[in-house]
């Protein structure tokens, strides 16, 4: 029996590694529960704060602004958001799929590109393929704040003030459901009536009881007013494609572990019904043999 040995074996070794799968998707259910209420709770207000920047960019265009300013892109920064560990199905390949196409894109047009990377996947990946790599921020909590993001959020502006970039873009994964999620990459800097147009409608199916086209009372004045919104705002955005990421991946981690789960409950049954077919086999042939032995002595 020593195939029946293998057998058991390998079941054992299976049912535990089930053991170790249902943990991890009950615990990925766990996180993706906060993150995904988190994420929803954030929205209006991420809505809302393009909605003033829409507003205030009409009222007067020509602001001086150092984020609004628009200026030849020769120099882009791109913030990449990954996760730190793997077994997230697809949510990985999928944005880094989206960044190398990027990549290609921007290097024919004869760009130069560097990075700002969240999260150990996306940065290993950059350093094979030999990226400028600006900064890394691989310890976020896994519920993630906005305080926690004022570091990366303030090294973009100045990096951007300081002219040391002409564009910022995120690379992100957008929120759909728990069983979808789709790699985005949106600009961030400098704040455009199209970039904000842009998010303003991938938000507005899941916002629809904001009022568009408010009007706005400016106190003590809109000079005053303006350096402060437009930074906060604007760190707000980069807040809230963190969330929708965090929710992504959580939701993406929960599902791969269920499947792995699922499988593994599959593989047990198969080869338990293995196990026993080759077992009636050997009582088979060991009843066979006996049968025939007695009939020899006879």
């Amino acid at each position: 029996m020593a195939v029946g040995k293998e057998l058991k074996r390998r079941i054992k070794s299976i049912r535990n590694t089930k053991k170790i799968t249902k943990a991890m998707e009950l615990v990925a259910a766990s996180k993706m529960k906060r993150a995904i209420s988190a994420t929803l709770a954030s929205r209006p207000y991420a809505s809302y704060s393009w909605e003033v920047l829409q507003s205030l960019s009409g009222i007067k265009a020509e602001t001086s602004h150092p984020l609004l300013e628009v200026r030849t892109p020769k120099k882009v920064l791109v913030v990449l958001v990954t996760s730190n560990r793997g077994l997230c199905g697809a949510y990985n390949a999928q944005v880094i799929r989206e960044t190398i196409r990027f990549i290609r894109e921007e290097n024919g047009r004869g760009v130069e590109l560097s990075f700002v990377t969240i999260g150990k996947k996306g940065d290993a990946m950059l350093r094979r393929l030999g990226q400028s790599i600006v900064a890394t921020f691989a310890d976020l909590p896994d519920t993630v704040t906005l305080r926690d993001i004022v570091p990366i959020a303030n090294m973009v502006t100045e990096t951007f003030k300081a002219r040391d970039c002409d564009r910022v873009y995120v690379v992100y994964t957008d929120f759909v459901s728990a069983l979808s999620q789709k790699p985005h990459i949106r600009q961030l800097l400098p704040i455009t009536i199209e970039s904000i147009t842009e998010l303003s409608e991938s938000l507005e199916p899941r916002t629809k009881n904001l009022e568009p086209n408010a009007e706005y009372l400016f106190e003590p004045g809109y000079e005053q007013l303006m350096p402060i919104l437009v930074e906060k705002l604007a760190r707000m955005q980069l807040f809230q494609m963190l969330l929708e990421s965090r929710a992504s991946e959580e939701s993406s981690r929960m599902v791969a572990m269920k499947n792995a789960s699922e499988a593994a409950g599959e593989m047990i049954d198969d080869l338990t019904l293995v196990f026993n077919k080759a077992r009636q086999a050997s009582i088979t042939q060991e009843i066979s043999e006996i049968s025939a032995g007695m009939a020899s002595v006879s």
